[in-house]
This record gives structure tokens, C-alpha cells and sequence, in this order.
């Protein structure tokens, strides 16, 4: 009868082992994917919340301009088309010029 009682004893120990360690493994990795969720969800409100930088609300002013010119019915689409244009030229020119004077220095 020991031995009967040793093994069921072995057995129950054997499996409180195996479940318990994927018990832990389960649950470490259920906290590091609700970390990761909540990281993600700061970084959405953050950028929601003017944590952008210059070029984000570039980007979000000229979809404004976009969705502007897409619910118009002008016949003067093309010309702001054109303005547009001249818009990013003009950007990009005035960056040149900044980069210029900072490697100057």
C-alpha cells in the first residue's frame, strides 16, 4: 500500500507542477499583452491630443484641403490642384535652406 500511496503521490505532484508552470507562462503573458495594449493606447491618445510633431499637422491640413476639394463641385479644381503644388515647392524649399544654414553652422 506505500507504494500505491508514493506514486499517486508523485503523479499529484507531477501535475501540480506541469500546471501551475503553465499557469505562470499564461498569465506573464497575458500582463506583458495588456501592457503593450495599454502603450499603444497612449500612443493613440497622444497623438490624438497634438503630441504630433510639425509634419502631422501638415498631413492633417492638407487632407482637410483634399476632402475640401472633393466635396466641391468647382470648375477651379485644377488651379487649386496647382496651389497646392506650389505649396509643397515652396516647403520644400524653405527646408533646403534651413538644412543649409544648421550645416553651415
Amino acid at each position: 500500500m506505500d507504494g500505491d500511496l508514493l506514486l499517486i503521490f508523485c503523479f499529484v505532484t507531477v501535475l501540480a507542477v506541469i500546471v501551475f508552470t503553465f499557469a505562470r507562462t499564461t498569465h506573464r503573458r497575458t500582463i506583458e499583452h495588456e501592457e503593450r495594449k495599454l502603450e499603444l493606447i497612449a500612443r493613440a491618445e497622444e497623438a490624438r491630443h497634438g503630441g504630433g510633431g510639425k509634419g502631422d499637422n501638415r498631413l492633417e491640413e492638407r487632407v482637410r484641403v483634399l476632402e475640401r476639394i472633393a466635396t466641391e463641385n468647382r470648375s477651379d479644381l485644377a488651379a487649386q490642384i496647382e496651389q497646392l503644388r506650389d505649396l509643397d515647392m515652396i516647403e520644400d524649399l524653405t527646408t533646403d535652406k534651413t538644412t543649409a544654414k544648421e550645416r553651415a553652422r
